[in-house]
């Protein structure tokens, strides 16, 4: 087995490296994706990357922002892992770095959101990386 890495993908021709993965979790064109992830960045949004050699088998999306309810913390808005690649350890060893990164920005919580389909998602949380189911999430669609 190769070594793996992480690294942050700050430019748009590493956002488009990982475009092939992340579109496996958010399913846009590139030109849409591209655009979201400019407004995104300006906005704090980070993109991190776990690397097998030069392959990338995992992304995650992650912002940090300050609250009343959890003070200063990192939201995880996309984690996925490369589908021929799952249940090898790289979704948990990718979600380790970026709680080590919060932890490192002084991130009192790291927080995510699963859609309630993902039961495979969910016994992952749950099971393999510490995380407590604790509220629902909603939303209303505007337009």
């Amino acid at each position: 087995m190769s070594e793996t890495h992480v690294a942050e993908l700050t430019n748009e021709a590493e956002w488009m490296d990982a475009y092939p993965v992340l579109s496996e979790l958010r399913p846009v064109d590139e030109e849409t994706y591209l655009q979201y992830l400019r407004t995104m960045a300006g906005e704090g949004y980070r993109l991190f990357a776990l690397f097998e050699d030069d392959e990338i088998l995992a992304v995650a999306g992650v912002r940090m922002s300050t609250t009343l309810y959890h003070g200063k913390h990192a939201w995880v808005y996309d984690l996925v892992t490369r589908e021929d690649r799952r249940s090898e350890g790289h979704g948990r060893r990718l979600l380790t770095f970026v709680e080590d990164w919060a932890r490192d920005h002084d991130c009192a919580v790291l927080e995510l959101a699963s859609g309630l389909w993902r039961d495979d998602a969910h016994r992952f949380y749950e099971e393999h990386t510490g995380y407590d189911r604790y509220c629902y999430t909603f939303k209303k669609d505007l337009m």
